[in-house]
């Protein structure tokens, strides 16, 4: 290579450097926000989740001492004060307090607890659904055969998580009713579907049992 040709290179070089420290000073800001946004962003999500174990590990320790009191109703009572970090900690608390208020032999207390749950639009489906299963299960709720039975169609609907476990409910009041044909005929469609659990297959076979009737293949 000539020593032309090397000039040439170095000054070809130069302009380039020079392009190039005027691009960073006319937009060198940018490339300085993106890094810096990138680092708060990473600091912000630490953050973030340090204070969501905070709050979850409070709330844990504040369901263990609210559950620590002697009587049921003492518990439920001690419940309702427990700080919730948000809807879903919320439910929890509610599905606690209503069972501590069962045991207390206020049943209403309990269902009228459960159906707030159950009402919430912040909540998602499965937690309204099993707050709303709760309620309707209960014998205590206050709730008559036929309100039962209309709020356990709605649940037992082709879709809903808790289907199969309203279906069984609704089989239940079949029986209470005297009919055991209607109770039969809801037990061996359980039997049939595919998604029911071994603990409710077993529940299931042995009430057709009882009924006379005998289990379908599954």
């Amino acid at each position: 290579m000539s020593n032309t040709d090397s000039f040439i290179d170095e000054v070809t070089e130069e302009v380039r450097r020079d392009r190039l420290y005027a691009l960073l000073k006319r937009f060198g800001w940018i490339g300085v926000v993106a890094v810096l946004a990138i680092v708060g962003g990473a600091a912000w999500r630490e953050y973030s989740a340090v204070q969501r174990q905070a709050q979850a590990e409070a709330f844990g320790d504040a369901l263990r001492g609210a559950l620590e009191a002697d009587a049921p109703a003492d518990r439920a009572a001690a419940l309702s004060e427990v700080t919730v970090p948000g809807a879903e900690a919320a439910v929890v608390t509610d599905l606690l307090s209503a069972s501590e208020l069962a045991s207390a032999e206020d049943g209403a207390a309990a269902t009228t607890l459960l159906d707030a749950a159950a009402a919430n639009g912040e909540l998602p489906e499965i937690y309204r659904e099993i707050a709303a299963y709760k309620a309707v299960s209960r014998t205590d709720s206050g709730l008559s055969d036929d309100e039962r039975r209309i709020r356990l169609e709605a649940l037992a609907v082709p879709g809903k998580p808790l289907r199969l476990l309203a279906e069984e409910q609704l089989a239940l009041l079949d029986i209470k009713a005297g009919d055991t044909e209607a109770a039969l005929e809801k037990l061996q469609r359980l039997l049939q579907d595919s998604e029911i659990t071994a603990g409710l297959r077993q529940r299931a076979t042995q009430l057709i049992v009882a009924l006379g009737g005998t289990p379908d293949a599954g």
